[in-house]
């Protein structure tokens, strides 16, 4: 395990994550179910994506470095314009989403059936998520994958923990477009460092 790579997966995955529909869609089914339970179930359904995002970026290792670095720039470089337009779209409006979607989807359960329900409603949510390609690219990049899961997964369970006990103030005080943007500066300070260790 490499703690630098584990410090550098956590604060990548936090800032893309905190203003993603992951924030929003806990914090909705927090409303609805016991709030321990749905971080029980979405913390659950991370860790499976997380698992197979770091063990795609594994696989990645087998291609050459070269090419693995070309490719993670790239990645990097397109969360970075992804999170720039959804900065601008989200600054362009008057109000902010607010998740409404994912209520539609959380079934009327009880019990330990709810953390069964958030896990299925994330787990269907976030396939093909930025968070999961940046950890395919910070897997293959580091060629640490342990140590990339647990910072990516730490990460989210972290952003989900915030959204579950402090959702709604946080909200009010930081606006989600802001957040865009700085997830989309760390993005493209990633993509910049390396395509530098490419040419170099």
């Amino acid at each position: 395990m490499d703690i630098t790579v584990i410090a550098l997966a956590f604060a990548a995955i936090f800032v893309v994550e905190l203003p993603d529909k992951t924030f929003l869609a806990t914090l909705v089914l927090s409303t609805k179910y016991r709030p321990l339970f749905v971080w029980l179930g979405v913390g659950a359904a991370f860790a499976i994506q997380t698992l197979i995002a770091v063990a795609i970026g594994g696989v990645a290792t087998l291609l050459p470095t070269d090419l693995i670095q070309i490719i993670a720039a790239l990645l990097f470089f397109g969360g970075s314009i992804l999170l720039f337009i959804e900065g601008r779209r989200h600054h362009g409006t008057a109000t902010e989403e607010d998740g409404s979607e994912f209520a539609d989807k959380a079934k009327d359960v009880r019990g330990f059936r709810q953390v069964v329900a958030s896990f299925m409603v994330l787990f269907a949510a976030e396939w093909g998520d930025l968070s999961q390609l940046l950890s395919v690219s910070l897997a293959a990049r580091y060629d640490e994958p342990v140590s990339v899961f647990i910072g990516s997964w730490a990460a989210l369970l972290t952003v989900s923990g915030l959204a579950v006990l402090l959702g709604r103030t946080l909200l009010r005080f930081i606006k989600l477009h802001v957040l865009h943007y700085v997830g989309a500066a760390v993005c493209l300070a990633l993509g910049v460092l390396t395509l530098v260790e490419v040419l170099t």
